[in-house]
């Protein structure tokens, strides 16, 4: 799957056998919810309905030193207060970013599922 940026699946995920696995796990949370597609660009792969909703991107092509592998980052209508979260951005009025490291495959799990449902919800 390519967008105009001309970057698949596959070049996206090279080398990072561990990252497509998380991105997988997404997709596969996100099947249950209904329909959507996915956006890759060069810095991430984005689940969207009219909008996106949640991203999977490698802060290591952007940061220094960071302290996981791999980010899902959810689009929530609200701040969520979860201490899961590493970080959550306030970009637009109704629109809050929830950074979430993953350490583990497992760490997509149901309570990010509902997460997940609710951010596909918004972005339908």
């Amino acid at each position: 799957m390519g967008t105009p940026s001309g970057v698949s699946l596959e070049e996206f995920f090279a080398g990072r056998p561990f990252a497509l696995e998380v991105f997988q796990a997404v997709e596969a949370r996100l099947a249950g919810l209904g329909p959507c597609s996915v956006r890759i660009t060069k810095s991430q792969a984005a689940f969207r309905r009219r909008h996106d909703f949640a991203f999977v991107w490698m802060p290591g092509r952007y940061l220094a030193g960071p302290t996981a592998e791999v980010v899902l980052s959810i689009a929530l209508g609200r701040r969520d207060p979860s201490e899961r979260f590493k970080e959550v951005a306030h970009p637009a009025p109704h629109q809050w970013i929830h950074h979430l490291e993953i350490q583990d495959v497992g760490d997509v799990d149901d309570e990010v599922t509902r997460w997940l449902l609710e951010a596909a919800d918004r972005a339908s």
